[in-house]
């Protein structure tokens, strides 16, 4: 089953959102415009704004409200994933080029910081200073998150708190927010609206702690991006550190890790190869269920509708996911 066709009942309110996103980033400046069009252009899941439309639903659904708010949310996304393409100088992006790629990293830097802008201001349209507070938080910690990501590049040295903090900054908060955000949006009661904030926080952990392990076990045709990118830009994820439980595989890292860059062809696979031998991979899927089960367990207060059965279907999926 395709992600996809879990909400596939959302379509016609998913296509007002990506109608009002192509609004939302059209700017004066040609370069611009062009650059974050690719960008939106380039597609994905979408599962900020999905996950804002289905908070929503247990509330006062009003698609004009539940709109400026999955649309902001999509945009901090966005334009993260510009910033993230500079600092990992990637040059690709679900299989095509990246902003700073086809462009540089002074235009992918601007255009990222374009799309922020964007972003808060299209929420500005909320009235909710609240609501205004949480999005400000979240795109703090986003940046947090980042600066960590570079700060620990190559250090093998970092501990599973580091870790786990570094990706509820980078990616479980600003799925959270989206929860929380459609649920104020659409004035439900205190007790759903935490209900879903931290079925968004445990879904955002499991999701990225997939990330990091299809990485290692999917090809480049399902990722989009060379295998084992996350390691050769220098990022430790979840599966590394399991492995170098295994003294074979830390030396390994530890030398991988001094060339950076300059490592011999082949050194990469050969790593990827050997921390797949370890048990690091199921540990790490161990990892993600149980934040999954932690998911499942928050929205068990929610009332039965098709909302709820969704929500649960996305955290089946996610679980299995392939890329």
């Amino acid at each position: 089953m395709k992600l996809a066709k879990t909400y596939s009942y959302l379509k016609q309110d998913l296509d007002v959102i990506e109608k009002a996103l192509n609004e939302t980033i059209r700017a004066k400046s040609q370069v611009l415009r062009q650059a974050s069009s690719q960008l939106l252009q380039a597609g994905g899941k979408r599962i900020r704004p999905v996950f804002v439309l289905l908070s929503g639903k247990f509330g006062q659904y009003d698609l004009d409200r539940i709109k400026t708010v999955a649309v902001s949310l999509e945009l901090i996304h966005m334009a993260s994933l510009v910033h993230d393409d500079v600092i990992d100088e990637a040059e690709l992006r679900r299989g095509k080029p990246t902003v700073k790629a086809r462009w540089d990293n002074r235009i992918a830097m601007y255009t990222g910081d374009y799309i922020f802008a964007r972003s808060l201001e299209n929420l500005s349209e909320l009235d909710n200073p609240r609501a205004h507070r949480i999005l400000a938080k979240t795109m703090v910690e986003l940046c947090l998150g980042e600066m960590e990501q570079i700060r620990d590049k190559y250090n093998l040295n970092q501990n599973m708190r580091t870790y786990l903090r570094r990706i509820k900054r980078k990616t479980a908060l600003l799925i959270s927010s989206s929860c929380q955000l459609g649920a104020i949006a659409s004035s439900t009661s205190d007790s759903v609206e935490k209900a879903l904030y931290w079925y968004g926080y445990n879904i955002g952990m499991s999701y990225q702690i997939i990330d990091d392990i299809l990485d290692f076990t999917s090809t480049e045709k399902q990722l989009g991006k060379p295998a084992g990118s996350d390691l050769l830009q220098g990022n430790i994820t979840l599966p590394v550190l399991y492995a170098m439980d295994d003294a074979e595989v830390k030396g390994m890292l530890v030398d991988f890790a001094r060339q950076s860059k300059e490592a011999p062809p082949g050194q990469l696979s050969g790593i990827i190869d050997k921390i797949k031998q370890t048990d690091a991979i199921d540990r790490s899927y161990e990892m993600s269920d149980r934040y999954l089960e932690r998911a499942l367990q928050s929205i068990e207060i929610l009332p039965d509708n098709r909302a709820k059965q969704t929500l649960i279907d996305i955290a089946t999926y996610i679980g299995r996911r392939k890329s």
